[in-house]
């Protein structure tokens, strides 16, 4: 079986939900195809209750589809599927649910992008024609452990954060968060409020910002330099949080916001976690039995051990010869504000970085006049 369609979209997590809005909105045929049985499955199956949107609902709107009026500044985890599910309906979304793209490769002679995908229930193989495709670099999809020595034998609960939903299991047991970015320290935030004795490790520089002062960055980086904001939002931060070294915590050499562009890498904000902090640990060197044993040879005995350290994306795995626009990590190569643009029609959305602001000029992204058929 063979459909052909102007646009294929790979995911149904918001940024191709919103990509396929604009499509419906320049009646441009496209078709979307998602692996799991539900759209936005991050939001839904693998995110901890307490979690809110970190960054204001002004920075966060759907293409063609602001939030209501009373809707909080920071939308909750539950309003914000909600939110998602009204818009599939208002644009008429309709997913591929339980279709898993296999392989996709551009084919030069029939200047197209050839996929084959395979419905994951009934196994029935069906192969896509399409001029443009649309991937999400940075996919949620495969949970990131890293390899420590004598994990497999630790005794207790290992879980990845993907699978943490609430602190109420873990009163008074000591329990390891391994990652300090936003999942890793909210979740930190969650086992102390719950009454467990939670330890951190932080392995690299980090900043800790509050959301109005993330709020107050991206509002004023639309008129002033960003070094320039940069420095204030430092500043401010010094003040609300202290010196952070002795916590052992250290800042990033180049700002928040120019991080940000330039790596992708956030922010964390400071949902309480600092004030709570009672042992920040370094990198793990080997775990025996219950005893994790940390650089600088520091013992402690845990009762359960949270990895709070993102994914890995496999898009690579499908997308041949997609080395040429994504890195090992499956990262655009080029950078913002390029880094969508993908060779030969191939159009890359990272929902990690700037795409909120990226996806309301899809429209004019795609070369309109490469789409009439």
């Amino acid at each position: 079986m063979e459909e052909e369609t102007i646009v294929l979209i790979v995911g149904a997590g918001p940024t191709r939900l919103t990509t396929a809005a604009c499509l419906t909105q320049l009646s441009i045929p496209y078709g979307i195809v998602k692996r799991e049985d539900c759209s936005v499955s991050l939001w839904r199956n693998r995110a901890y209750d307490r979690l809110k949107l970190h960054l204001a609902k002004e920075f966060c709107e759907l293409s063609h589809m602001s939030y209501p009026k009373d809707a909080p500044t920071y939308i909750p985890k539950d309003q914000f599927v909600n939110n998602l599910d009204n818009y599939i309906d208002c644009f008429n979304i309709q997913p591929r649910y339980h279709t898993a793209i296999e392989s996709c490769m551009y084919d030069e002679g029939r200047k197209c992008w050839a996929s084959m995908a395979r419905h994951m229930v009934t196994s029935m193989v069906v192969k896509y024609k399409a001029r443009f495709l649309v991937v999400t670099s940075g996919e949620n999809s495969a949970e990131n452990i890293p390899m420590i020595p004598g994990l497999n034998y630790f005794p207790g609960e290992v879980i990845h954060s993907s699978r943490y939903k609430s602190g109420s299991t873990y009163s008074r047991k000591n329990v390891l968060v391994v990652g300090c970015g936003n999942f890793g320290m909210e979740i930190a935030y969650d086992l102390a409020a719950h009454g467990a004795n939670t330890s951190i490790v932080v392995r690299s520089p980090v900043h800790v910002m509050t959301k109005e002062l993330i709020r107050l960055g991206m509002t004023l980086v639309q008129y002033l330099p960003v070094n320039v904001v940069d420095s204030l939002v430092l500043t401010m931060s010094n003040f609300v949080f202290g010196d952070l070294s002795r916590h052992g915590i250290v800042r990033p050499k180049i700002g928040p916001l120019l991080l940000k562009s330039n790596t992708g890498r956030s922010a964390v904000i400071g949902v309480g976690t600092v004030g709570l902090i009672k042992r920040v640990l370094g990198g793990i060197s080997k775990i025996t039995g219950n005893i994790v044993e940390f650089e600088g040879r520091d013992e402690r005995a845990f009762d359960a051990i949270i990895f709070a350290t993102g994914y890995r994306s496999t898009a690579n795995n499908w997308l041949k010869k997609g080395e040429s626009m994504l890195n090992d990590d499956g990262m655009p190569k080029k950078r913002f504000p390029n880094h969508w643009k993908g060779a030969n029609g191939c159009i890359v959305l990272v929902w990690q970085r700037e795409d909120w602001m990226v996806l309301p000029w899809m429209p004019r992204i795609l070369p309109m006049t490469s789409c009439l058929p």
